[in-house]
């Protein structure tokens, strides 16, 4: 049993690192961007307004500085192992060398399905968006193809459709999607901006009371439910082999989008609460709803533009994530052959991107994605809280490892990451549980039918003790 938790070599990573066959065409601005733009989407877009008027009432604002908070304490984290390991498997790999590769496997196995579920869920939120933008003009798609089946339709048509064409921008490669990706994401933060400029001069601080109408329970259920909204920087380390200084630029990105992130999250809820009383925010275009509520609507128009513009960029972030875990895993032997496989025109990892598009594609489409958002959240919470207790264990296995950036206060700083993702594990239903350790039960299913069998590193080993014999 000793071998299933065997660690995977420092130095082997880093020298396939060196020598990496993905093409690096990405800078600390590419990558803040990335990061941005797989932060900011459907969480500022959308959760604001639902966990104000369902959970938190004003004080939302106080649920996200508190999800702000447990994500900094495990940015803090990732900043160390992307500066210290920089590699394509993100919390994947960092834990293949820190606690060994079946606990590495399973995170891997959570994270591809936490990204897919989470880009299925974005692109139901940019379907609601683009269909309510363009019935401003008239035009109106026949409900059966806007609606999935189990609510009476066939399909949610925009939302397959928009994961297919980020999905096929994808694949031409990173240099041309990454200029796509930074003009999204430009367009996002500008109407971000628009909606505070206009929406300061219509703040009526009565709006603010009382500020915490559901008490601190609520806050806390609020920080549980728009954890989801700070998720996406860790999509951004997938990118490590494509980054042109990963030491210095991913550490860069990562602190710098979460503190971006969380400015821009605050102020928005103090506008938007501070706009329309948060009983009336139970709606899904919130920050759209209280222009309008204003007479604003042509700032509203604008900001639904970008919306649309905006969360596509999220759906790039989590595919990119998503393909470049199964190409890792691929490399290691632990998925077949053909998901690491690169298109020597494009430098792509192409069926990884093609498949986790299709499949988020299709679940989009088809799914009622209430719970499966829900098992995105536990996936990525538990893989957060995985990768901090990682941090103390390289610490000590690896005292001399050099790293660029260091986490400060360890082990302090990695045990309350440790303490608040349980928290907040633990404000997740029942059923949400049971998915989540179903699917783990099927990637154990996995590891020993398929993984152990074909890991380099068991390989490699049963090679040497050959050899030593």
């Amino acid at each position: 049993m000793g071998s299933i938790f065997k660690k995977k070599s420092v130095d082997s990573v880093l020298e396939r690192h060196e020598s990496a066959s993905l093409e690096k065409t990405l800078g600390s601005f590419d990558v803040t961007l990335m990061s941005i733009g797989a932060v900011i989407g459907t969480g500022v877009m959308v959760l604001t307004g639902l966990v104000a008027s369902r959970d938190a009432g004003p004080a939302v604002v106080l649920s996200f500085i508190c999800s702000a908070i447990v994500c900094m304490l495990v940015g803090l984290c990732y900043a160390e192992f992307a500066a210290s390991i920089p590699t394509s498997g993100s919390s994947y790999a960092y834990i293949y060398v820190s606690l060994g590769e079946i606990i590495a496997h399973l995170v891997g196995w959570s994270l591809v399905i936490g990204y897919i579920m989470s880009t299925a869920s974005v692109a139901g939120g940019w379907a609601a968006y683009f269909n309510g933008f363009i019935s401003e003009f008239g035009v109106h798609i026949p409900k059966q193809f806007v609606t999935i089946p189990s609510q009476g339709g066939i399909m949610n048509l925009p939302a397959t459709i928009i994961i297919l064409l980020v999905t096929y921008l994808l694949s031409r490669g990173t240099k041309e999607s990454k200029k796509v990706n930074n003009f999204m994401v430009i367009v996002k933060v500008a109407v971000i901006v628009l909606f505070i400029v206009v929406g300061a001069f219509f703040i009526k601080p009565q709006n603010w009371h009382p500020f915490m109408p559901f008490g601190l329970k609520g806050v806390f259920a609020g920080a549980a439910s728009v954890f989801f909204a700070f998720t996406g920087f860790d999509a951004v380390s997938t990118s490590a082999e494509e980054v042109k200084n990963p030491q210095r630029d991913l550490p860069i990105g990562i602190i710098a989008s979460l503190i971006i992130c969380t400015i821009i999250y605050v102020v928005v809820c103090l506008v938007l609460t501070g706009i329309t009383h948060y009983s009336l925010l139970n709606v899904g275009d919130a920050m759209a709803f209280a222009l309008n509520q204003v007479g604003q609507g042509w700032a509203a128009s604008i900001l639904s533009i970008g919306a649309v513009i905006g969360i596509t960029a999220v759906m790039f972030a989590y595919i990119f994530g998503t393909s470049r875990i199964l190409f890792s895993m691929s490399r290691d032997g632990l998925l077949p052959k053909a998901f690491s496989k690169i298109n020597t025109k494009t430098n792509v990892p192409t069926f990884s991107t093609w498949l986790t598009g299709c499949t988020a594609a299709l679940i989009a489409g088809v799914v009622d994605l209430k719970q499966l958002a829900d098992l995105a959240n536990m996936t990525l919470i538990a893989t957060f809280m995985l990768v901090a207790a990682s941090v103390i264990v390289l610490r000590k296995t690896h005292p001399n490892l050099k790293r660029s950036f260091r986490t400060p206060l360890v082990p302090l700083v990695p045990i309350l990451a440790v303490v608040f993702s349980l928290f907040l594990m633990s404000n997740l239903s029942k059923t949400t549980w049971i998915y989540f350790l179903t699917w783990l039960a099927l990637g154990i299913i996995v590891y020993f039918t398929y993984s152990r069998k074909n890991s380099s590193l068991q390989n490699a080993n049963k090679s040497s003790t050959k050899k030593a014999a």
